[in-house]
């Protein structure tokens, strides 16, 4: 598969799970707004279920593998831990414009959601699903 179809697939299941999340993180802060820290919980939810979304859509069809190379259970540990580290960028991210540059919270998830995406990019495709 050429590298720019596979691009192209990523922003389109990307997209969708961008969707889901901002879904998620909307009704969370929603139903959080007295709490605090609401905002860390909605983040931390939106993107565990939108990692169950994002895994069968990647192993399928953007990065097909005829190869046996890993099995389903390996791969799922190697997204997960893809996931971490990639959550983990934006999650730091995301606090560092909420409380050190006083960036609004949706605006601030929005953001990290580039982040997430070309970091879970690059190490799935180079980890993961080689």
């Amino acid at each position: 598969m050429k590298e720019r179809v596979r691009i192209f697939r990523f922003i389109i299941i990307g997209t969708m799970n961008a969707l889901i999340m901002a879904f998620v993180v909307w009704f969370m802060m929603k139903q959080l707004s007295s709490y605090e820290n609401g905002y860390i919980i909605a983040n931390i939810a939106a993107y565990l279920i939108a990692q169950i979304h994002n895994f069968i859509w990647c192993k399928y069809w953007i990065f097909p593998n005829k190869e046996k190379k890993n099995t389903i259970w390996k791969q799922m540990l190697l997204f997960a831990s893809a996931f971490g580290m990639a959550y983990t960028i934006q999650f730091l991210f995301l606090i560092l414009l909420v409380e050190g540059g006083n960036v609004n919270e949706y605006l601030a998830q929005f953001l990290g959601l580039f982040i997430y995406g070309g970091a879970n990019f690059l190490l799935n495709k180079k980890v993961t699903f080689q």
